[in-house]
């Protein structure tokens, strides 16, 4: 039996920005995880799911991973072990039970199809007794990213293995200097997102003439003040660059009424800044917070329609996945 597992993230600043090559800022969420078990079937060639190129592996996901989300995710999945199997030398023919189970909600723009693929290709390298560099884990998560996103920027490939807060730019990673001792509220709305809607309805946008260029040049502008202001311990500074990148995105058409009044609900109980997260369209929302408001921030946060929170720390955390 081999054992993978990954986090759940939040992007902090950079969404879909960060595909046209601006950075993006990410956050690992440890609380929320998935864990892949992978191990040798006992189907045989006639009951086993799948044919061709990595068929011969048959997945199963339980906690809060659907089943909507097996049928949503198994193309990528397979595509990820046939993959595998290629980069990692091993031959064809071995029938393989995956199965993962997890904690993060699906549709919410935090990771959890790059988690369920991380934790799959780590449960495989584990099985077969591979040792995988980074880039070669970050390889293999991209493609069932690419199938499921379109193009995926690569940031929640990396930010479902990391330990920290961290820069992410075209393909370059480092962790963030952080001088201020804050939290986040991760708040669900209830509602799943659509990136592949959502950059759709960006891509529109960006036909109209100046568009593209003044999203991104607003866009750079809020995070490179947001890096210097969380280096320097300017909670405030910086969650007003969250509550600006928000009206970028709802002015782009990305957010929805719930996230609106979840963002608007945050502030009014004492938030540095708020915005949401992720794709858009729906998933959920950040509160940037100091420690004594956290409480009040997560009640008003309920009243507004959240379903679930979390709180995270914005530091290193210690578990390396």
């Amino acid at each position: 039996m081999g054992i993978g597992r990954a986090h759940a993230k939040a992007i902090l600043l950079g969404e879909h920005a960060v595909v046209y090559g601006t950075a993006a800022l990410a956050v690992p969420i440890p609380q929320l995880s998935a864990t892949a078990s992978a191990g040798w079937s006992a189907d045989t060639p006639d009951t086993a799911g799948g044919s061709g190129a990595g068929g011969d592996l048959s997945f199963a996901m339980t906690g809060s991973l659907s089943r909507a989300m097996v049928t949503q995710a198994s193309d990528g999945l397979r595509r990820l072990a046939a993959a595998f199997r290629t980069r990692m030398g091993v031959p064809d023919g071995s029938r393989l039970d995956v199965i993962v189970d997890g904690t993060i909600p699906p549709g919410r723009g935090l990771g959890s199809s790059a988690a369920t693929s991380r934790a799959v290709v780590l449960a495989l390298a584990n099985l077969f007794e591979r040792d995988l560099a980074d880039s070669a884990v970050f390889d293999l998560v991209q493609t069932a990213e690419n199938m499921a996103h379109g193009r995926a920027s690569g940031v929640d490939a990396v930010a479902v293995g990391a330990a920290a807060p961290l820069l992410f730019r075209a393909g370059q990673v480092r962790e963030l200097a952080i001088g201020c001792d804050t939290l986040l509220i991760v708040a669900d709305s209830g509602t799943a997102g659509s990136t592949r809607e959502a950059v759709e309805l960006l891509r529109a946008g960006f036909g109209r003439q100046g568009t593209q260029e003044r999203f991104l040049r607003r866009a750079g502008e809020l995070i490179d003040t947001a890096v210097a202001a969380l280096a320097a311990g300017r909670p405030q500074e910086l969650g007003a660059q969250l509550t600006d990148y928000h009206e970028l995105l709802r002015t782009a058409g990305l957010s929805t009424e719930r996230i609106d009044a979840m963002v608007k609900a945050a502030l009014d109980a004492g938030s540095l800044g708020a915005k949401i997260t992720g794709g858009g369209l729906g998933g959920c929302m950040i509160a940037l917070t100091r420690p004594e408001h956290a409480r009040n921030v997560t009640v008003h946060l309920h009243e507004a329609g959240a379903v679930q929170t979390w709180v995270v720390p914005l530091r290193r955390f210690t578990d390396h996945v």
